[in-house]
C-alpha cells in the first residue's frame, strides 16, 4: 500500500449524511430532476463532506469507513436523490476495484483524487446491444505493442457526462478485460442522453473508443480475470449501493405520506384517520425495515469477507427495489392527482423505483440467480 499522499477526509456516518441529505439535497432534488443534471457545487459538496470514496483506505486519503455504514450513507443518500446515489455507486464500483484489484501504482496514481472527489470515476459496461451479458459484449481491447487499443461503444453510463476516469469492460484475446481510460484520452468521445424515465439527473451518455490507444497500465487486474472476479466484485457493490438506494426509496415514500395525510383531509376528517392509508403507511414501515436488515446483513459479511454476501446483496436488491417500486406507486395512490405532478416528490420516487428494478441485475435475472441458489443447497 503506498504512503499517504494527501490528507485523509474526515469519516461520515448514517448521522452526517442524513444532516447533509436534509440540507444539501432534498430541497432542489426536483428541481435537478427536471435541468437532467446535477450542478457541480453539489459535486464539490459531496467531496467536502467526504462521501465520494469513504471506504477507501486512510493511506489512500479515504476515511476506511466500513461497508455497513457505507450502505447507511448511500441509504440517506438514496432518500433525498437517486440521482445524486447513483453519481456515488458508479464512483464507488471503480473506487472499489481500484482497490482490490490496481496495481501499487495504479492505487497511487488514482487512489487519492478518487477519495478526494477531484477525480470523478464511471463504470462502463452495457451496450446498445447488451446488458450485464459479458459474453454480448462488442467493444474489443487488442494488444497493441506494450499496451492496448480499444475500440467500440458504451451505453447507459452513469455519470458519463462528467466522470474523469472511466472502468472498461470489453472483449480480450480470450475473455474480458478491465481497462482504466481517462476521458480526456484521444479517440474517447462522450454523448449525453436525456429525457429518461427516472433518475433524470444521472447524467448518462454513451460513451464512444476509436482507436483509443493506451499503456499496458491500463489493464486492471490480470488479463482474463476481469470477468470472473474484477466484474463480479464491482457489479456486486453496484448491486449492495442500489439496494441501500431502493431502502432509501421506501423511507422517502413513508415520510412523504406521513407528512401529506397529517395535512389533508376528506371529508373533514384527516386521512391518516382512515384505516385504508394507516394500512399502506404500516406496509411501507415494516417493508423499511426489512429491507434495512437485508441490507446490513450482507454490509456485515462484507466486513467479514465472506463469500456468502453475494447472495446476500442479491436478496437485499431483490426485496428492497420491488418493496421501492410497490409503495412508491402506492404513495403516488396516497396524494392523488396531486401525485401525478412535479409539485410532489412521490411522483419521481415512482419514476426512480422503476429504475431500480432493472439496473444491477433486472428483477427477473434476481429471482432466477435467488432460485438457483436454493436449489444449489439441495444437492447432497
Amino acid at each position: 500500500m503506498p504512503e499517504v499522499l494527501t490528507a485523509p477526509v474526515r469519516a461520515p456516518g448514517r448521522g452526517s449524511a442524513r444532516a447533509f441529505v436534509d440540507e444539501h439535497v432534498v430541497p432542489f432534488a426536483d428541481a435537478w430532476d427536471k435541468a437532467g443534471r446535477i450542478p457541480e457545487d453539489l459535486l464539490d459538496k459531496l467531496a467536502e463532506a467526504g462521501l465520494w470514496a469513504p471506504f477507501l483506505p486512510p493511506a489512500l486519503g479515504g476515511a476506511g469507513t466500513d461497508m455497513v455504514t457505507l450502505g447507511e450513507i448511500h441509504e440517506e443518500v438514496g432518500r433525498g436523490c437517486s440521482s445524486v446515489r447513483s453519481l456515488l455507486t458508479v464512483h464507488t464500483m471503480l473506487s472499489w476495484a481500484l482497490l482490490r484489484f490496481g496495481t501499487e501504482a495504479q492505487q497511487h496514481r488514482w487512489g487519492p483524487d478518487l477519495a478526494s472527489g477531484r477525480v470523478l470515476g464511471a463504470f462502463c459496461l452495457s451496450e446498445p446491444g447488451a446488458g450485464s451479458d459479458t459474453a454480448a459484449i462488442t467493444t474489443t481491447a487488442t494488444p497493441d505493442g506494450d499496451g492496448w487499443r480499444l475500440d467500440g461503444l458504451k451505453k447507459w453510463t452513469t455519470n458519463g457526462q462528467r466522470a474523469d476516469l472511466f472502468l472498461v469492460f470489453a472483449k480480450g484475446p480470450a475473455s474480458t478485460v478491465a481497462l482504466l481510460v481517462p476521458r480526456d484520452t484521444p479517440g474517447v468521445t462522450v454523448t449525453p442522453i436525456d429525457d429518461i424515465l427516472g433518475t433524470r439527473s444521472s447524467m448518462l451518455a454513451s460513451i464512444g473508443f476509436d482507436g483509443v490507444r493506451l499503456g499496458a497500465d491500463a489493464l486492471l487486474g490480470p488479463s482474463g480475470f476481469a470477468s470472473g472476479m474484477v466484474l463480479t466484485g464491482t457489479l456486486d457493490l453496484g448491486r449492495y449501493s442500489v439496494a441501500a438506494g431502493s431502502v432509501g426509496i421506501i423511507q422517502a415514500c413513508a415520510d412523504a405520506c406521513a407528512d401529506y395525510t397529517t395535512r389533508r383531509t376528506v371529508g373533514g376528517t384527516p386521512l391518516k384517520d382512515l384505516p385504508l392509508i394507516q394500512a399502506k403507511l404500516s406496509d411501507m414501515v415494516t417493508d423499511v425495515r426489512a429491507a434495512r436488515l437485508l441490507l446490513a446483513e450482507a454490509g456485515r459479511l462484507k466486513d467479514r469477507g465472506d463469500s456468502a454476501t453475494i447472495m446476500a446483496t442479491w436478496v437485499a436488491k431483490y426485496f428492497a427495489s420491488t418493496a421501492a417500486a410497490k409503495h412508491a406507486s402506492e404513495a403516488v395512490q396516497v396524494h392523488g392527482a396531486n401525485g401525478c405532478s412535479g409539485d410532489y416528490p412521490v411522483a419521481r420516487f415512482y419514476r426512480d423505483s422503476k429504475v431500480m428494478e432493472i439496473i444491477e441485475g433486472s428483477t427477473e435475472i434476481q429471482r432466477m440467480t435467488i432460485a438457483a441458489e436454493a436449489y444449489r443447497k439441495q444437492v447432497p
